[in-house]
């Protein structure tokens, strides 16, 4: 194994596909209960059960959270006409003009990363992220905190974060964006959920198109099945977690969720 990059350099060993399928679902079903895609749980479990090394791990759950953002949007087309999320078009340039610098800069940081200082990069936002859940997920709008120029500057820099964040993790974000959406600009947390999708989606293809330059890229390759199983059961999970919303009540749910992220965090901390 190169131990810089994290990559297997010899061949790769079979997977199980209905196990991927299913891991994709359950995982898609969690992060669908909170409006999310789960990456973030996908994550440890690419590390952990399916055994990829970080940076391979990384960008297999970038290309399976890019389907699933993609997919997601017309779900909640329904209750967000896209009209609306048009109308806010200068909160999306906003945040876009920061991650997009962050999504580049975070790809060729987890590059030349080695795999053990990776794995401790990734355990250490997984913990982050678990604070932003019990702390700073859906919390009621009250306004733009800023307004001109400093709402401005605010957002560039909470987008240039949060898209190198995604960018070393393969997320889309959502778990960052959402929060930031509602407590910095204002917005409704229903329509937050889709601007983050229209924020992600731009940012994970510029982290995409970095990683695409580094030889650890060919994992998509090697594992088409392996991916396109995990996005279908992503896809299904996602859907059905939205359906089961209002069962499992927020209060339970997020503390639950957070567990599992700090578990996860023990988990890849110590595999590296």
């Amino acid at each position: 194994m190169n131990e810089r990059r994290g990559v297997k350099t010899g061949g790769t060993a079979p997977r199980n596909m209905p196990a991927a399928f299913g891991g994709g679902a359950v995982i898609g079903i969690l992060g669908g209960l909170i409006g999310l895609g789960g990456a973030e749980f996908r994550l440890p479990l690419l590390i952990g059960l399916f055994r990829f090394a970080a940076l391979e791990a990384v960008i297999l759950n970038k290309a399976v959270s890019l389907i699933v953002v993609a997919s997601a949007l017309p779900f909640r087309a329904g209750s967000v006409p896209f009209a609306e999320i048009a109308a806010n078009w200068p909160i999306v340039v906003n945040l876009l003009a920061g991650s997009l610098a962050g999504a580049w800069l975070g790809a060729g940081w987890a590059t030349r990363l080695r795999s053990e200082t990776l794995y401790r990069v990734l355990a250490v936002l997984l913990v982050l992220i678990a604070g932003v859940l019990l702390l700073g997920h859906d919390p009621s709008a009250r306004g733009p905190l800023l307004s001109g120029p400093p709402l401005m500057a605010a957002g560039l820099a909470a987008g240039f974060g949060i898209g190198a964040v995604a960018s070393l993790m393969g997320v889309a974000g959502g778990e960052l964006l959402i929060p930031t959406l509602v407590l910095l600009f204002g917005a409704d947390v229903r329509l937050a959920g889709s601007l983050s999708l229209v924020v992600s989606l731009p940012t994970m293809l510029m982290g995409f198109a970095r990683y695409s330059r580094d030889r650890s890229f060919a994992v998509l390759g090697r594992n088409k099945g392996f991916l396109l199983w995990m996005a279908a059961g992503s896809i299904l999970g996602t859907f059905l977690g939205g359906l089961l919303l209002g069962i499992v009540p927020g209060s339970v749910l997020l503390p639950v969720l957070a567990a599992i992220l700090l578990l996860s965090a023990v988990k890849v901390w110590r595999h590296g």
